[in-house]
């Protein structure tokens, strides 16, 4: 348990230390979106009833900007300790995998959070937003961050470079976390990208944490709570199977 707590501390450290640019930086890239997008869809029919564009947009940045960031913090810590040669020192430690992936993961969930915190702090100044169902935004705030972030564990288990890295962030999780219905509806989309987009995990997470604060959504919250809780299930077991093989850690 010291051990993990160790652990644990020294990655939440590791973004404290640079919060300017791990927390501050994402909740100014989100406002970024926030402007631009609602400056230029301003007048536009409500996309959910009642329910304005400019807020409709804020709960899909804070997942999006919490599912990047969540992603980001495992999997650049973990990179740069293999390059840096570092990552030994973890490992010769006695340091079952669960308590190894925990600490990261757990990390991970934190800075997603704080971020998430950030934005809607900065949002509240230009829109109000009302949180009707504050459980399942807890539910899918965490869950989400999670499974994120323990994908970002597989992905910096598996990267040797940072260019291999970059490629997994900018060829999946971004292209995922973007047409996820962060800025639009799924009931807007043809019914062949409807059926393409309920493929993309990362929806049922924006969708529900948006079903928090309005209590409307376009899939059952339940449904989307089911999804997210077997893929953040799925990629935790495989990113703790890599780790506790010690799969590209013990070259």
């Amino acid at each position: 348990m010291k051990g993990f707590l160790t652990l644990f501390y020294k990655e939440l450290l590791r973004f404290y230390k640079v919060s300017f640019q791990t927390i501050f930086a994402p909740v100014v890239t989100a406002l970024l979106y926030l402007l631009v997008f609602a400056s230029t869809f301003r007048g536009r029919p409500d996309i959910l009833p009642g329910v304005p564009y400019v807020a409709f947009l804020v709960p899909g940045l804070m997942m999006m900007s919490m599912i990047q960031n969540a992603f980001a913090n495992s999997s650049s810590s973990l990179i740069q300790s293999k390059i840096a040669g570092n990552l030994i020192f973890i490992l010769l430690s006695p340091l079952s995998a669960l308590e190894f992936f925990l600490a990261f993961v757990g990390a991970s969930v934190i800075r997603a959070l704080c971020v998430a915190v950030g934005v809607y702090v900065a949002a509240v100044f230009f829109v109000v937003l009302p949180v009707r169902h504050p459980l399942f935004l807890i539910l899918f705030g965490v869950l989400g961050s999670a499974a994120l972030g323990a994908l970002g564990v597989i992905a910096g288990v598996w990267a040797e470079r940072f260019d291999q890295l970059a490629g997994f962030q900018n060829f999946v999780v971004v292209p995922l976390s973007f047409l996820s219905g962060v800025f639009y509806s799924l009931r807007n989309l043809p019914p062949f990208w409807q059926m393409v987009s309920r493929l993309n995990p990362l929806l049922y997470m924006i969708d529900g944490f948006r079903y928090g604060f309005f209590g409307t959504s376009d899939v059952s919250p339940g449904f989307s709570l089911g999804i997210v809780a077997a893929f953040c299930a799925l990629v935790s077991l495989l990113a703790m199977g890599l780790v506790g093989r010690g799969y590209r850690l013990r070259n």
